[in-house]
């Protein structure tokens, strides 16, 4: 129930992102068309524009988050047995949570700081730039905890322990090589146990 309404939020979040872009893509493109063709243009656009990229970049972080879409190595943590690797996990995501609560401490006090000071193009408060650092950081936090969780009580998978793949292409040869293992099993011979065709 939790991992449906994290996936419902996750998609509610995309939603969003798609909404962001869409707006942005028109702001830039109609500001260029009414300067070249009209003489004219949006005075906010690029103040809305960058204000959106922001959030968009801030919380397309949530959902790689949720999806281990982030930087990471697993060099040392694949080779593991499942014991190191749910130790490996616990670490990381308690460090992943203390560097998050540092982000939202200084994304609260950046967003007090600058509640007053109004944007020059719309007037709007500075602290909704900042903004993005709070929302961000307590949407990565519940998802950093409820992970925890599932790690603590039991309900991960040893699939999901290791959160990171050392390249995309690494992770396609993995989904290849399931697959191709997947094929082979119905034309394995029953009786001998050998794939069909092997030669002794």
């Amino acid at each position: 129930m939790i991992d449906a309404a994290i996936d419902r939020f996750c998609r509610a979040i995309d939603v969003l992102i798609a909404a962001a872009l869409a707006v942005m893509v028109v702001l830039v493109f109609g500001n260029v068309v009414l300067r070249y063709a009209f003489n004219s243009g949006i005075a906010v656009s690029e103040e809305v524009s960058r204000w959106l990229f922001v959030w968009l970049c801030f919380m397309g972080a949530v959902t790689a988050l949720k999806e281990g879409g982030h930087l990471g190595t697993d060099m040392l943590v694949s080779r593991l047995p499942v014991a190191g690797k749910k130790a490996c996990m616990l670490l990381g995501h308690l460090l992943m949570l203390y560097v998050t609560w540092l982000f939202l401490d200084g994304s609260w006090q950046q967003a007090g700081i600058n509640l007053d000071m109004e944007a020059p193009a719309t007037g709007a408060p500075m602290a909704i730039f900042y903004a993005s650092g709070v929302v961000f950081s307590a949407c990565a936090g519940i998802l950093l905890l409820l992970q925890l969780m599932r790690l603590l009580t039991g309900h991960i998978r040893e699939a999901e322990l290791v959160m990171v793949k050392e390249s995309e292409e690494q992770a396609e040869l993995e989904n290849l090589q399931a697959e191709f293992a997947q094929r082979d099993l119905p034309h394995a011979n029953p009786s001998s146990g050998t794939p069909r065709g092997a030669r002794s």
